[in-house]
């Protein structure tokens, strides 16, 4: 599995922690950006840049983090099709696989330490969508509203 990811300035650092740590678990990162710090930089490019290649990838998942994460998953959430979800704790990690099928996990670099934020991303990497009919129901009307707008 791929995991593609991407950060602002306040989620740099925990970018480049989780970058290490799936190649270390053996997944392939790609690296959205940005590639240097930078206090000035803006989210959205980097963020919607990583939406866009885990669309295009089927199968793999996706990180975008910030200070909050909020902002990230708003611009990840941009992208049509994409279902990204601010995860807060391990427990909102895995809810947002099995019962929403994201794909793009939002975390908030400042609101977490490095290992909690770790495991709030294994997490969403290790859960699987449940696929029980509620959920694929509920997913295939917010599909239905994407395509009618």
């Amino acid at each position: 599995m791929r995991i593609h990811i991407a950060s602002d300035h306040a989620g740099f650092e925990l970018k480049e922690a989780l970058k290490t740590h799936f190649c270390d678990r053996g997944f392939e990162v790609v690296d959205h950006g940005p590639l240097a710090y930078d206090p000035a930089d803006d989210y959205p490019p980097t963020c919607q840049a990583c939406a866009e290649a885990v669309l295009a990838d089927e199968g793999s998942l996706g990180f975008v983090l910030g200070g909050s994460g909020n902002g990230e998953q708003i611009a990840a959430n941009q992208v049509k099709g994409i279902r990204a979800a601010l995860c807060w704790s391990e427990e909102t990690a895995q809810l947002a696989r099995l019962h929403n099928n994201a794909q793009v996990a939002g975390i908030g670099a400042r609101m977490h330490s490095q290992e909690q934020a770790i495991k709030i991303a294994d997490t969403f990497v290790d859960t699987a969508f449940t696929g029980e009919e509620r959920h694929a129901r509920r997913i295939g009307l917010l599909e239905d509203y994407d395509r009618k707008h």
